[in-house]
């Protein structure tokens, strides 16, 4: 015991004087020093007299009676570094903000709840939002002004921080009364917008599938592929919707605009053609020009998208860039610990892009002459270059590796082989900052991609990787009471779960037991399932973002809308129609009908926004597919009628395996026996359940008929 204190205590000595250290080599250190977020530290050394969120700014900024400067951003955010480099490092500015503010500063990724609901003034305030956020309140929490990038000085109509700064100062010494004003009408209409009820009466399921699937088709773009205009994002979630439409309806147009989406963006540059791995979206309409940063989130809703693609069609390019996508991820954002990193940034060396771009010379001296002019014929390079500076719109002469086309043979091995000498090369570059926080719901999400693709490939270390993460989240970020951590970073965990980490986490439970078969994955889904409905469940039937016990925030968010990601209540919602499917338990049944129908409103008046919330809804309505499996888990037998299973598209069947823990878990079970010593599967439709078949044809007949 004495060992283990004095261990104890030499490791935090040594944290500290590690900490004195840092701080004796800069010139300027804030309070944001002691934080585990990599984009708050980012942060520690501005002069800027930064806080993290929480009492001590607020009691600080009633003791000195200022009002609160609140800074929403993340660690790969590129007008984030931009904001900061031109402000927040500025002595200037840094003076000017410490005489007049408060100022607090908040990584959305640890904070989605603070994000969300400021992010919503903006929106009301502005009508549009974005990072970084910027928010000026009183020290009760109210906002009065609301904008995102501010520049050093005033310009083109966009107000400057030294001004800002210098007019917010005279307001709140001489006009206060205005801006508290101004702040009470604020919140006042922020919590009416949170209290009216979205319900409305009795939705028809089918008829809303449909008028999201005619609204994603009036906004397809025919000529380059995707939805809308430049920015263009890959909104995978819409894709996934639009597949299940395709497969239920035979709409040969819907599965057409999938893969012409997924084919653009794996020929464009929005998708890194060196070394694999998807950018966060395409600056223009092409998919050529994108923002680099990666983001874990994209990777993981994109590697679903291609996998049910390629069930659905057989195409075989779709699965390779699944391949592709599970490469990046697993070479370059897995911790030790089984975990999956969060993001790389775009910038290197202070330059957006630079680590990604190639010029006509570099290619040459990496590849010599006659591979480099092939390299750059296949890959739409040239000597003028195709890379234009985000901020300036100028041609750089370098590079952005794009195809003219993805097709079902994909690279030859010549170019393969091309792509691989310049990966070892860049390699060798000053990497993009790399964001190696640990979230519970991002990688509830990666557990979920790696799961779907490990059945569909029959690929046993995707399998494994989806079981490595789930078992330390497991014995990580799961607490004594059955409540989640939100956060993992250097063996530190922290910040309260939110939504999303339950309803992300299960999701990808729920589809590593069907990838597994062990028991144990959906014990833990259906426990964390009831630990959600208790701890974030409205009256109405709605879940909240943050649990009953958190934090009180200005208003308490909930949210039906898909943004980049479902929201959490959809794949709520989606997770609980799995789970009643699985285990028949009818609670889970009526707590999904009371969700739908207190988002029914929002589903009818926008339905192309509720897009994963409706694949929800017609997943309960329709007539779906349970299988249950039972007999000698390793036999020949056994393996074939899971190749079989698992070469199919079925969004809307789940697999059950027969076996003690299982049981336990799903009493009616029982009576399915294997019949004699081989194996048996028990085909169920529509609650019916058919006669049990012991042969492989057999099952598919029942299953596809």
């Amino acid at each position: 015991m004495r060992l283990g204190i004095w261990i104890a205590l030499l490791l935090i000595s040594f944290s500290t004087q590690a900490i004195a250290e840092e701080k004796a080599m800069h010139k300027y250190t804030n309070a944001l020093i002691d934080e585990a977020s990599p984009y708050l530290q980012q942060h520690a050394h501005n002069p800027v007299h930064w806080y993290p969120w929480g009492e001590v700014a607020f009691a600080k900024a009633k003791k000195e009676d200022k009002p609160i400067f609140l800074s929403i951003g993340y660690a790969t955010c590129h007008w984030c570094h931009v904001m900061e480099h031109e402000c927040f490092e500025d002595e200037e500015v840094a003076k000017a903000m410490n005489d007049t503010f408060i100022a607090i500063k908040v990584d959305r990724e640890e904070r989605p709840d603070i994000d969300q609901v400021y992010m919503q003034v903006a929106q009301m305030m502005n009508g549009h939002g974005g990072w970084p956020l910027n928010i000026i309140m009183t020290a009760d929490k109210k906002p009065f002004f609301a904008g995102t990038y501010i520049p050093k000085y005033s310009r083109n109509g966009r107000v400057g921080m030294l001004d800002l700064s210098t007019r917010l100062k005279k307001l709140w010494t001489y006009d206060r009364d205005k801006l508290e004003e101004s702040a009470d009408k604020i919140t006042q209409l922020l919590a009416s917008n949170e209290s009216n009820s979205w319900a409305e009466a009795k939705l028809d399921v089918d008829a809303l599938a449909k008028q999201a699937t005619a609204d994603l088709k009036q906004s397809f773009d025919h000529e380059y592929a995707g939805f809308g205009d430049a920015p263009k994002f890959p909104s995978p979630h819409k894709l996934l919707f639009l597949l299940r439409e395709a497969k239920s309806h035979d709409d040969k147009q819907a599965l057409s605009m999938v893969e012409q989406t997924l084919d653009a963006m794996r020929a464009g540059g929005v998708f890194d053609q060196v070394g694999f791995g998807f950018h966060r979206y395409s600056t223009d309409a092409q998919w050529l020009l994108p923002h680099f940063e990666k983001m874990l989130y994209d990777q993981a809703m994109l590697m679903m998208a291609y996998t049910e693609a390629y069930q659905l069609t057989g195409h075989k390019r779709h699965a390779a860039v699944v391949r592709e996508i599970a490469t990046y991820v697993l070479r370059d954002m897995r911790d030790e610990t089984g975990g999956f990193y969060s993001a790389e940034d775009a910038d290197s060396e202070g330059v957006e892009g630079k680590f990604y771009v190639w010029s006509m010379s570099e290619l040459e001296d990496v590849l010599g002459k006659d591979d480099a002019k092939r390299f750059a014929q296949a890959f739409q390079c040239s000597k003028q270059g195709n890379f234009r500076d985000e901020a300036t719109g100028k041609i750089t002469g370098e590079n952005i590796p794009h195809l003219s086309a993805w097709m079902e043979q994909g690279l030859s091995p010549a170019l393969d082989n091309m792509r691989n000498t310049l990966f070892q090369a860049r390699e060798k570059r000053v990497h993009p900052f790399k964001d190696d926080k640990i979230l519970t719901d991002w990688n509830g999400l990666m557990i979920a991609a790696f799961a779907k693709a490990a059945r569909a490939l029959h690929e046993p270390k995707y399998l494994q990787a989806a079981k490595d993460s789930a078992d330390f989240m497991l014995t990580t970020m799961q607490q004594e009471d059955g409540s989640l951590w939100h956060r993992y970073r250097h063996g530190d965990v922290g910040i309260t779960g939110h939504l999303d980490d339950y309803a992300f986490f299960v999701w990808g439970l729920i589809d590593l037991y069907e990838a597994s078969l062990d028991a144990t994955y959906l014990k833990q889904a259906l426990a964390l399932n009831q630990h959600m409905l208790q701890s974030f469940a409205s009256k109405s039937g709605g879940l909240y973002l943050t649990a009953h016990d958190a934090e009180a925030l200005l208003v308490r968010p909930m949210e039906a809308w898909d943004g980049a990601l479902p929201s959490g209540n959809a794949v709520a919602a989606m997770n609980m129609v799995r789970l009643a499917r699985i285990s028949s338990d009818s609670d889970l049944e009526v707590a999904t009908d009371k969700l739908f129908q207190t988002f029914s409103g929002a589903m009818k008046r926008a339905p192309i926004g509720l897009t994963s919330m409706i694949s929800a809804h017609v997943f309960a309505a329709k007539e779906s597919i349970e299988i249950v499996l039972a007999g000698d888990k390793e036999s020949a037998q056994a393996k074939a009628m899971l190749d079989a299973i698992n070469r199919l598209y079925l969004p809307y069947a789940v697999v059950i395996w027969r076996d003690e823990a299982s049981m336990k878990l799903i009493p009616f079970i029982q009576y399915q026996k294997p019949q004699g010593e081989g194996m048996t599967a028990y085909v169920c439709k529509n609650f019916q359940c058919n006669q049990p078949v012991t042969d492989v044809q057999s099952m598919l007949k029942l299953i596809q008929e």
